[in-house]
């Protein structure tokens, strides 16, 4: 198989497992109990905490351990807003972000009180300032932008949009879950209040993520129990995943810029070759302001819902931003909020690259591709003829 669906999941870094393997078995002590084990977890669990800090660039009390990306989105959405309803019950985001921001913002505007404003987006995908300070009221105290798309890759200015937050009192999110590992995470940099990141997006374990929660943030937690996580995430700590989130994030930035450079060569000669070798492909999000794995296309006169399959039987793994169900494809809701027809947002097609890509991976997977896509059109020339 060759594997191109690495923005849905990376393989876990041997030197990750080799790190947080002990933390299961011979240092399996739980980090809150006062005797020798459990304050050897407690070690662990401090210097992992003070790694991603040092990495973040903030205090290790600003760190918060989760269960995944999700969760940290869920926490930083729900806990800002109900925590800071006195001052304001107004939300804004976009429409383009992952579920786990616009269905809670959803959920807070439907059933709790809130109101909603959703971003308008350019062509690639991009909220511009401008854009952004318009969708600001006086009674808006929460904003969450995505740092980076995980359908399309267009990466956000972040820096700018946090700093317009900050000069009008609001508190600014960005879920980066799929920039971790390649774009910069300096949350002073980037002035964000509350950032979130998930350890398998970047070779780490599945089932572990962060929170940074800026101090002097205030958020109101739904978990409630022990104190854990100074009180925002009760529940023991799984001291094994949360070693392996520090060391995979510490791999990653340690060899920052060959990584990415060697990622952006194999997405280029991918885009390339698909734009090249396939009539009728579009890319989909910003041309150059994308994450550096990512290519992600549209093509005309290609039945909705099939190429994923398609590949996948010629030993391609991919991803489809569509929502396929019983035989019938969606359109993403991504790509409609870009202008896209409903037909061209059906026929989707998300390829991301990994540290273990080969060229010779990117030509068979072009060639793949083009001849499954001429073989389709082929067997429905009615939709060609209508095109």
């Amino acid at each position: 198989m060759i594997y191109l669906d690495h923005s849905a999941t990376t393989p876990t870094d041997p030197r990750v497992v080799d790190a947080l393997l002990p933390y299961f078995t011979n240092q399996f002590g739980n980090p809150s109990s006062s005797h020798t084990i459990g304050r050897d977890a407690e070690h662990a669990l401090t210097t992992a905490r003070a790694t991603v800090a040092r990495l973040l660039n903030c205090q290790p009390n600003e760190i918060i351990f989760t269960s995944g990306g999700s969760e940290s989105d869920n926490i930083a959405v729900r806990g800002a807003a109900w925590a800071n309803r006195t001052r304001g019950t107004h939300l804004v985001t976009t429409p383009i972000e992952h579920g786990a921001v616009l269905k809670t913002v959803e959920q807070l505007a439907d059933v709790q009180g809130f109101t909603r404003t959703l971003i308008e987006v350019d062509r690639f995908g991009t909220v511009t300032p401008a854009a952004f300070e318009r969708a600001l009221r006086p009674e808006t105290t929460f904003a969450s932008v995505m740092y980076a798309n995980n359908e399309i890759g267009t990466v956000q200015p972040i820096a700018e949009l946090a700093a317009i937050a900050r000069a009008r009192g609001i508190i600014f999110h960005t879920d980066a879950v799929q920039a971790g590992g390649q774009q910069p995470l300096d949350v002073q940099a980037l002035g964000v209040d509350l950032l979130s990141l998930s350890a398998h997006k970047f070779y780490g374990p599945k089932g572990i993520g962060v929170l940074y929660v800026r101090g002097g943030v205030d958020l109101c937690t739904s978990q409630t129990g022990g104190g854990q996580e100074f009180s925002i995430r009760a529940g023991t700590q799984n001291v094994a995943l949360i070693v392996g989130l520090a060391k995979a994030l510490e791999l990653a930035y340690a060899d920052f810029e060959a990584r990415c450079a060697h990622f952006a060569r194999l997405s280029d000669r991918l885009i390339d070759g698909v734009l090249s070798h396939i009539p009728g492909a579009q890319l989909t999000g910003h041309p150059e302001n994308r994450l550096c794995t990512h290519a992600s296309f549209v093509f005309a006169d290609v039945p909705g819902g099939v190429l994923v399959s398609e590949l996948d039987r010629a030993g391609i793994c991919a991803s489809s931003a569509s929502a396929c169900k019983a035989g019938s494809s969606a359109p993403s809701g991504v790509l409609t909020a870009l202008g896209y027809t409903r037909e061209l947002a059906s026929a989707s097609l998300r390829l991301t690259v990994g540290l273990h890509t080969t060229d010779a991976d990117i030509d068979t997977a072009v060639d793949t591709l083009a001849g499954i896509i001429d073989r389709l059109r082929a067997e429905q020339p009615a939709l060609v003829a209508g095109h």
